[in-house]
């Protein structure tokens, strides 16, 4: 359910236009077409050099390159990211936004939820990663599509921490 509306059924698009949108844990594959251009699918008329640096990622440098495999796929992620951004949409699913991240660019993914938050747009992280779960209003641990544990997320991350998953032994629970 998002705003009343029930959204299972609701092609790609449909969600898109209601202002859901999704960053998968691999991001998105466009190949052969610039980085401008990329972002110009999702920013038409904006400029994206702001969001580009939100990431961490110089403009001059990356504005002209193609999206292909000379892209990392850090780098692939925080483009994916800096699209959503200006995006403004009302709800963000975030699958692992830190994934092929390094730890000193974490700061920037981190950025990047807050000014979504900041711009009123819900966030829906999808993590492992503590630092990550540490910056949400309120964390669930799921487990096997169970849900573990709900709370302030230090609660949850104590929880975690503290104690192994009934359902699968601490080996694939996430922070929700």
């Amino acid at each position: 359910m998002f705003k009343g509306i029930v959204i299972n059924d609701l092609k790609l698009y449909e969600r898109a236009l209601l202002g859901i949108t999704m960053a998968w844990q691999e991001p998105a594959r466009f190949e052969g077409i610039s980085v401008r251009d990329y972002l110009a699918l999702k920013m038409k008329g904006i400029n994206p050099s702001p969001y580009l640096e939100m990431v961490g990622l110089f403009p001059e440098l990356y504005l002209d390159r193609t999206m292909d495999k000379s892209l990392s796929g850090g780098e692939r992620k925080r483009i994916e990211l800096a699209s959503i951004v200006a995006l403004e949409p009302k709800l963000a699913i975030l699958d692992e936004p830190d994934s092929g991240i390094d730890m000193l660019s974490l700061q920037d993914i981190i950025n990047v939820i807050n000014a979504l938050k900041k711009n009123g747009s819900s966030v829906l992280l999808i993590t492992h990663r503590e630092e990550i779960a540490e910056i949400a209003d309120r964390a669930s641990q799921v487990c096997n599509g169970k849900i573990v544990c709900s709370g302030a997320p230090e609660k949850v991350v104590k929880y975690y921490k503290s104690r192994k998953c009934e359902v699968c032994i601490g080996e694939v629970c996430a922070y929700v």
